[in-house]
């Protein structure tokens, strides 16, 4: 058989390419700001991660081109060996600080963050943990690792506690969630995790790539925000998110982070962060700390979205954050919504199975902290009429005036007096009648 037979029967893509409803690889050619020109077009964009609109900072820019000055455009190297710049270590350190741990290790993407930390702790005679919901970068770190894989239902701590209560005792376990869900936007239970973890002696991972920068004070993520820092063994942190470039971190104890460093293929095998990225991230690090206002404009945001999507009757779920999803149900719905906001001029995401439950196909909306109120009402406006015309929501009730309703009332007691003067007429009518037959 033909190893790419596979590539030929592949044809569910290019199904909906033809029915002009393909939502993905689309060519934006400015900058990922909240109005994007998208193949030529003014767009709002809503299904960016650029949650507190650093990317086209200034200070970020000009601090990634000072580092390219210096340092030139790469390290033509892995961590291991020649690529370890003195600011790699200096934003190490920064890092651990801000999520309140020993140490931390930069590694080339967030993926390979989740890749090389998951498959060189979880050994054979181990067990790794994951909610249904984690990002697909956990899904694939397990898989990689040599432990047991098992999977508890999204955000639900009696299954969890069933997981946990089967695994046997002698073997090392570690829970892995996504702080804030990526599709979802729903925030995990840690409390509970934490509490189940201490009782089943168990390690606890935290994926916060949407969380940095917008839970906690100055946005140091899901334990913070829960008062729970301490309590937490590994954070996981990306930085194409709120931190506006690319790259991803692990932080943890010192003895964690060594082991790390000598046995994750992920970083061993893999060139190191280019420095400009690594100088950016420096730089969106201290506005995060010192410029409260931009996560209060988040929220702000976030807060008018979540109110406007509701009142229209939308299911958003049960999400609490910039995240916002749409829940529309079925894949060619989903698609055929994100077609007609695509022509209205708003950029948002599609999500259908697998990335979601096959049947919950979903519209992302993500909030930034640079949207204004003129454009979150356009969208607001957009999503009501194109929510109406697919049958996703019902049209809102027509509100009558109050003289309306009181003229309604009077023709409604002249109709009442006029029914009553029909009948009497129309018995007048039947009693004659009946009088000239009985004459004849």
């Amino acid at each position: 058989m033909d190893l790419f037979e596979k590539c030929r029967k592949f044809t569910a893509a290019k199904e909906v390419m033809a029915s002009g409803c393909y939502p993905y690889f689309h060519r934006v050619e400015s900058g990922q700001d909240p109005e994007v020109i998208v193949e030529g077009k003014k767009m709002i964009m809503m299904g960016s991660n650029n949650y507190l609109g650093l990317t086209s900072n200034w200070k970020l820019k000009a601090a990634s081109i000072r580092a390219t000055q210096k340092y030139g455009v790469g390290c033509v190297g892995s961590r291991f060996l020649n690529g370890t710049l003195d600011i790699h270590e200096e934003l190490e350190e920064r890092l651990a600080d801000f999520v309140g741990k020993e140490k931390a290790l930069l590694f080339s993407t967030g993926m390979q963050a989740n890749l090389g930390a998951i498959s060189a702790l979880v050994g054979k005679n181990d067990v790794v943990i994951t909610d249904k919901y984690d990002h697909a970068s956990i899904i694939d770190g397990c898989r990689l690792s040599f432990g047991k894989m098992v999977r508890f239902r999204h955000n639900d701590m009696d299954d969890l506690n069933r997981v946990l209560k089967s695994v046997d005792k002698d073997k090392g376990k570690l829970i892995v969630i996504d702080g804030i869900f990526s599709m979802e936007g729903d925030i995990a239970d840690l409390p509970s995790i934490v509490k189940l973890a201490k009782e089943y002696r168990a390690r606890i991972m935290v994926d916060d790539a949407h969380a940095l920068g917008v839970l906690g004070p100055q946005g140091r993520g899901t334990p913070f925000h829960f008062g729970l820092e301490d309590e937490v063994d590994i954070i996981m942190g990306t930085f194409s998110k709120s931190l506006a470039s690319v790259g991803g971190f692990i932080a943890a104890s010192e003895d964690v982070i060594h082991y790390l460093k000598h046995n994750s293929r992920a970083l061993i095998f893999s060139a190191s962060a280019p420095p400009s990225n690594v100088a950016s991230v420096m730089a969106a690090l201290e506005i995060i700390k010192k410029d409260k206002r931009r996560i209060s404009r988040l929220w702000r945001n976030t807060g008018k979205m979540m109110k406007g999507l509701k009142q229209l009757g939308f299911d958003t779920g049960t999400s609490r954050t910039p995240i916002i999803p749409i829940v529309v149900g079925e894949d060619l719905k989903a698609f055929q919504m994100w077609r007609m906001l695509f022509d209205r001029g708003i950029f948002t995401t599609p999500v259908v199975a697998p990335a979601v439950p096959p049947g919950r196909a979903l519209i992302r909306v993500s909030n930034m902290a640079t949207h204004t109120s003129r454009q979150l009402n356009y969208v607001l406006t957009v999503f009501g009429e194109v929510g109406q015309a697919l049958g996703i929501i019902k049209p809102p009730p027509v509100r009558v005036s109050r003289d309306f309703r009181r003229g309604w009332r009077m023709r409604k007691r002249l109709m009442v007096i006029n029914l009553k003067n029909f009948k009497n007429w129309m018995g007048d009518i039947w009693k004659s009648r009946r009088w000239s037959r009985w004459k004849h």
